[in-house]
């Protein structure tokens, strides 16, 4: 592993990249690792019945003994939410600011890891010493408060994540992102840059929080007399603290509907990240002691999620709350790529419904546009450039950036997830890959559900089920009862009698056949069955469902 004196520092993404989603970055300096965000991702539309998604560590498992700890960047979904299923099976400490830890704190009760999981609250600009890496937390802003951005410092140089970041000179709480500190460090000498590319492909800047502060005033003067209902991120606590001091000016009560949003809420509140005016957050329950005209209801399902609190109300299943014609609905964010037709389906119900819905100018980005990318590539002068934070897309869009910037093409990289990028001053190369993947979270099963369980399900939704059932003699292999067929999702068999008749004919001559030429082992029989039936149905079809052969013995 020696070049030189020195070793080499390692960067192994096991997962995040090519996606947005599944954050978690290994560093590796010949017997320490330090891992960076622990994210989930949510299924994909062909992951069916999967929860949610988590990155495979089987790299961090192996390599226990050097593992020093979770480093997160912010308490974003995407960089904690694997956190309880991954310390199960790398349990170190963890290390991140204080609204942070609160939230993950949160995640670890649920999970009753509490107590067994050591973790420390860092504040900005303190550094922590773990193994051979150095590790500093730098205040930027994005759309959850106190993200950091990292510069981990290595015997083979600096390294600077970025974490999610953009750049806010008039934050709604808090201070201004440090851009003094990226330029000290840059000053120094920065070996790579990791930066955050989710909206490389947009010109200009990235708009302040507060514009939409302005906006929400606006429609808080003009619609004085329906009652709003405003969705947002559960964990945009900016956003949750503008609508109070909006609902706050023109004398509403606010109430903040869906569990997530509830949890990272009064998270923030008991932390002091969010201020309101007493009695201004009133509960649920107590909605009906005041007019419409008096009431904020900010709730989660802005992503169209259908179990989200936004999604029952349009659907007429939410307990609490009715859609009634002259609401005014706010959709404070943008649709995450891929949620566009759940997003206008719960638009269009709303509607319906008589609701006034709202989505444009509500919402700005918490992620840097193209100028900002520049301002940071320009205080930091890496030595190497590697986008992380994005589809494959987003990724390049970065990579064009920064050689428009002089960095050499040849110090660019564009990484997959399991790379094994190796580093010195000198050089820079993929040296290898590591098992990376993603791990299926279905109900209290993690990993038990795999491709060929989901294949399977994919084929049941798409083809039906037919099960043949039949009873043989135990030695003679005489048939005593059957066959019967029973199908599911495949044909409605009260008007396809005839169909069902000729399929179990066709069970019969295939079985015939089997006993005919004595075959006797019961494998051998299930795959003639389920050959014959198939052809049959396919013939008779053109469908091909999936064909179970049940044999009993009596």
């Amino acid at each position: 592993m020696k070049g030189n004196s020195e070793s080499n520092l390692k960067i192994i993404p096991l997962g995040g990249l090519e996606q947005i989603g599944m954050n978690i970055t290994a560093f590796e300096y010949e017997d320490s690792i330090v891992v960076v965000d622990c994210g989930l991702s949510f299924p994909e539309d062909d992951m069916l019945g999967i929860d949610l998604v988590i990155p495979d560590v089987t790299y961090l498992k192996e390599n226990i003994e050097k593992v020093k700890g979770f480093v997160i960047t912010h308490g974003h979904e995407d960089h904690i939410g694997a956190l309880p299923y991954v310390l199960k099976e790398v349990n170190v400490p963890i290390y991140a600011t204080k609204l942070t830890i609160g939230l993950i704190e949160n995640k670890l009760k649920e999970h009753n890891l509490l107590r067994t999981t050591k973790r420390k609250t860092i504040k900005f600009g303190q550094s922590i010493n773990l193994g051979k890496f150095r590790i500093e937390f730098i205040k930027t802003n994005h759309s959850i408060q106190d993200a950091a951005a990292l510069a981990i410092y290595s015997p083979a140089g600096t390294v600077i994540h970025t974490g999610d970041f953009k750049v806010d000179y008039t934050p709604v709480f808090g201070d201004a992102i440090d851009l003094q500190r990226f330029a000290e460090i840059g000053r120094k000498g920065v070996l790579a840059l990791m930066c955050d590319s989710t909206n490389a492909e947009r010109k200009g800047f990235t708009m302040s929080e507060r514009t939409v502060g302005r906006t929400f005033d606006n429609i808080f003067a003009d619609h004085t007399d329906s009652r709003i209902i405003i969705a947002t991120f559960a964990s945009n606590v900016d956003r949750v603290q503008q609508i109070i001091n909006s609902a706050y000016k023109y004398g509403r009560k606010v109430v903040v509907e869906g569990r997530s949003m509830v949890n990272v809420i009064s998270t923030a509140s008991e932390l002091g990240y969010l201020n309101a005016p007493e009695n201004t957050l009133i509960d649920i329950d107590q909605m009906k002691n005041y007019p419409d005209s008096k009431m904020v209801l900010v709730t989660t399902g802005s992503q169209g999620e259908s179990m989200a609190a936004l999604s029952r109300m349009a659907a007429n299943i939410h307990k609490k709350v009715t859609i009634k014609p002259g609401d005014t609905i706010i959709f404070s964010s943008n649709p995450i790529p891929g949620n566009e037709k759940a997003v206008s389906k719960v638009i269009n119900e709303l509607s319906a419904k008589g609701a006034d819905v709202i989505f444009q100018d509500v919402h700005v980005s918490g992620h840097a546009c193209q100028e900002e990318i520049k301002l940071i590539y320009s205080l930091v002068h890496p030595r190497y450039a590697l986008p992380v934070h994005g589809e494959y897309r987003h990724l390049k869009a970065q990579a064009k950036l920064a050689e428009s910037l002089g960095i050499p093409k040849d110090r660019i990289f564009i990484m997959s997830s399991g790379d094994v990028m190796e580093m010195n001053q000198n050089t820079a190369k993929i040296t290898g890959k590591v098992q990376t993947g993603a791990v299926f979270v279905d109900g209290l099963g993690v990993g038990d559900v795999g491709n060929i369980v989901l294949r399977d399900r994919q084929h049941l939704s798409e083809e039906g089920i037919m099960i043949v059932v039949l009873t043989l003699e135990k030695h003679s292999n005489q048939l005593l009862a059957g066959p019967d067929i029973v199908s599911r999702g495949f044909v409605y068999v009260r008007e396809s009698e005839d169909l069902m008749g000729a399929a179990r004919v066709t069970v019969e001559d295939a079985l015939d056949e089997c006993l005919r030429h004595r075959v006797s082992d019961w494998g051998r029989i299930k795959s003639v069955i389920k050959d014959s039936l198939g052809e049959f149905v396919w013939k008779k079809t053109k469908r091909r469902p999936m064909i179970l052969p049940i044999i009993m013995e009596a």
